[in-house]
This record gives C-alpha cells, structure tokens and sequence, in this order.
C-alpha cells in the first residue's frame, strides 16, 4: 500500500545541505553490510537555491539545484512523482533528444530523471529506502542541450510494498560512451510481476523493464510482427523471499546471451545494481563506467490475462519515444508500403493483443504459430501480420501483441474483418490445433504518434487445424 507524504515547497534558503550531489556517490555495499537506510553523507557544501512555493520545479541549465523536503511517517521505500517536461527537447532530433536532472536524498544520488519530450509526461521515480523523519530531495541539471526542465504536481509518496525493497536500480549502458541511453535505447518504465514457489510459503518477485528499442537482437520487422512494438521488454531481476517477505538469497538477473546467471553483485541499501551491458539490453551484475542511473518506480503490475505491452498501454507517451528514434535513426521505410517487410510509418499500423493456445501435437514436425489479417471494405487484400513470413507468427501461448501494416489513412472504421490464420513455424507440421479466444484490444497511433481508443476486443472460441487454418474472428 502507498501512501502520500506531504512536501513543502517552500523556500530552503540558508539552509546548509550536506555533500554536494557532483560530489556524492552511491553506495556500494556489500550484501551482508547493505542497510535499507541511506547512509548520512560526510562532506558540507554550501546552501542551495530552492524553488518558491508552488506545484512546479524549474531546474534551469548551469542554474543552481533545487531542493524539496518531505516527512516520511515511517520507515520503508519512498517515491517521486511529477508531470515532467523540458522544452525544445525532442526524442526525434539529434542532439536534442533528452534533458537528463540527477536526483539526491539527503545529499546521496539515488536516480537520474531522462526528459524525452518537451510535452509533459508522467514520470515516477524510486528514491530508495528512507528512516522515518525529515529528508530532502534536490534536483541538479546535468545534461541536454536546452534550458530547462519543469516537473510538475510533484509529490512524494511511500509504500511499505515488501516487493519494491528489492527493486534494482539499473546503470546506464556504457558501449562505449557512458551516456548512450540519454539518446538511444532509453529505460523508460518498469514493473514487476509476483510469481509461485516452489516452497510452501514462499514466492517470486521478477522486475521488468521496458526501453525505447534495443540495437542489438531481433530485428525492427520481426519485432513488430511478433511483438508488436520496436520497443524492448526484458525482466532483469528475480529473486525469491519466504513468507515473512526476507530474500531467500541474491536472486538472479537475466545476463548476456538470455541467460538466467545468480547476482553477486553489490547493493544500495536492498536493492541490487544491476547495468545494461549488451546492445539487446541484458544485464551486468558488475558495474564499470557508471555515467547515467535509472531507479524506475517498479511499482505497477501486469494483469496475467493480458500481454506485457499493457503496461506501455498505460502510458502513451512509451509509443511516441518509440516511433521518434525509429524516425531518428532511420529505421523507417520511405514511402510506407504494407506490400514490403521493411517497418513503414507508424501510424500505418493496427496494434492488436489477442490470445490463444496451443493443442497437443498430432504427427511430427514443426509446431504451428498464428499470425492475423485485416481486410478492409473494398479492397480484397489480406493484410498479414507476418507478411507471410513462418518465423514471425505468434508461437507462444499467453496473451501477445503484434502489428498489422496498411496503407496510410486507415482507421478502425474501415475495417471489414480480422482472420486467424494458423501456419506451421517450420519444415513440416505436426498438425497440433490452435484455439484463439480473445482479441484485447485494437489500436492505431494518432499524429502525434500516441495510441487512440481501443475500439477493437472480441471473446469466444475458434480452432484452427491444418484441414481449416484460418478462421474470422471480428467483422464489422
């Protein structure tokens, strides 16, 4: 449960902080020495400029920081949250693609905040474990080539959630320049997931992260086709705890190559640091070249009868940074054609969730995925979401995204149907059913880039067998 903790934003001036937030560092114990408070720093530094008294924090380029206090009521894990915003700033343009503010607790830098966008956005960070009393967050601009950043409606919150005691905080990519996620394959958001144990009493805590796209790994195509975005969405860490909600050992982080390696790594606090080490975003548990943090609030869950892509649904601005680095870093075909693989304009594209499953194999061979088609009212083509193509169906069997390209223009409204269609993922087919039960949701991205009301959801039950291996779902 999270509650609200009250932050002033009155004047601070003249009052002494302690260790400048340039000159602090994170902790990096060990995990029998980790302690969930944040040490108290050791150095003086003199008075910083805090904002007037209001709902918005300017933190101004080569300005002075900015400083908030709050009063937490208890001991437990705080959080900040803010409309956030930095104008001129644009995931689009080179150079110009984000503003990034350090943020500190009581002189300690706990998280960097990366502004994508010059329109405000909600953002909610994690500030790490807090002792009951008073503390004070301060704002620093440490990077973009603009002027300022405006966070809005700030507030700080806390939870006494057991899961987000062991919320990793994430360091920046470093391959080779320490900075690279201020401008390419951003964390944006996160989340975790509780999952069952094997022990009587005991569960799971796995943290998910989702970035602006990955530069290494499968490629823009396949991704829209089997994942129906180009954003990337990787759990990082897990780790199990008993029933009074103690970690059971270090967990586990999803390392180089998808492998699942045990974290012997250090520690702020309870929570583990892990960095981003590879060009498809998987996990170091030994961090070198700490330029860029990211503490994102891993707060939120995902229900389990929807895909993971659901949490980006809940926060729009997530497809607006992905379609912007795409166009960025030329990833966009020119002029858009749904008759080619290559990835066109994406707001050409219906973003579809449905869900099936797959029956018990028949004979040998390759098991089937299932891909949709769109036909649209007078026009006899079956848009595909494969492109018929054998590897790009969906062959898992829980809820999934996926993408359909069509000509520029279309809206739900000219929709005349969605198709099943069920095809063998390789040589041969081993002739096992697949049954759809769901369409979730169906969208296209504005002007702007953001999702449109899903108008698109279906429920019932179709199975498709090699004899009949497409099926209408949904028609008008």
């Amino acid at each position: 449960m999270r509650r609200q903790i009250s932050i002033p934003l009155a004047a601070l001036a003249g009052i002494p902080l302690i260790a400048s937030p340039a000159l602090a560092s994170p902790a990096l114990a060990s995990p029998a020495l980790a302690s969930p408070a944040l040490a108290s720093p050791a150095l003086a530094s003199p008075a910083l400029a805090s904002p007037a008294s209001g709902s918005t924090i300017n933190v101004d380029r080569g300005g002075h920081a900015r400083t908030v206090k709050f009063t937490a009521r208890h001991d437990g894990e705080a959080f900040i949250h803010f409309k956030a915003s930095a104008p001129g700033v644009s995931w689009a343009t080179p150079f110009k693609e984000s503003a990034i503010v350090s943020i500190s607790v009581d002189g300690r830098r706990v998280t960097d905040l990366l502004v994508p966008t010059s329109s405000p956005i909600d953002r909610s960070l994690a500030l790490g474990s807090v002792r009951r009393g008073k503390h004070k967050v301060t704002f620093t601009f440490t990077r973009g080539n603009v002027a300022r950043v405006k966070l809005a409606r700030t507030r700080v919150t806390e939870s006494n959630d057991p899961a987000m005691r062991y919320a990793p905080i994430v360091v920046g990519r470093s391959l080779p320049d320490p900075n690279q996620n201020a401008y390419t394959d951003a964390p944006l958001i996160a989340w975790h997931e509780t999952l069952p144990a094997t022990t009587p009493g005991h569960k799971f805590y796995e943290y998910s992260v989702v970035w602006s796209n990955e530069d290494g790994g499968t490629d823009t195509p396949a991704l829209m086709a089997r994942w129906g975005r180009t954003t990337d969405i990787e759990w990082i860490y897990r780790v199990e705890v008993d029933a009074k909600g103690r970690r059971v050992d270090s967990g586990v982080y999803q390392a180089a190559n998808h492998q699942t390696l045990k974290f012997s790594g250090k520690y702020q606090g309870t929570h583990p640091i892990l960095q981003t080490c590879t060009l498809n975003n998987n996990m170091c548990d030994q961090v070198g070249n700490e330029s860029l943090r990211f503490f994102l609030d891993s707060t939120p869950g995902k229900p389990a009868d929807r895909a993971r892509e659901v949490v980006m649904d809940r926060q729009p601005w997530t497809y607006q940074i992905m379609a912007q680095e795409m166009i960025r870093e030329g990833k966009i075909e020119n002029p858009s054609s749904p008759a080619t693989e290559a990835v066109g304009d994406q707001r050409t594209y219906l973003f579809i969730e449905f869900a099936k499953t797959t029956g018990a194999p028949t004979g040998t061979g390759s098991g089937p995925g299932v891909a949709l088609g769109i036909k649209l009212k007078n026009d006899a083509t079956l848009y595909r979401s494969d492109h018929d193509q054998p590897t790009w169906s969906i062959e898992r069997d829980i809820p999934a995204a996926t993408t359909v390209e069509l000509p520029a223009g279309k809206t739900t409204a000219d929709i005349e149907s969605i198709t099943a269609i069920r095809r063998p993922l390789g040589t041969g087919d081993n002739g096992a059913p697949s049954t759809v039960t769901s369409i979730n949701r169906g969208f296209f991205l504005d002007k702007n880039y953001l999702p449109t009301p899903s108008t698109l959801t279906w429920q019932g039950s179709v199975t498709l067998t090699p004899q009949s291996p497409t099926a209408v779902l949904w028609h008008s």
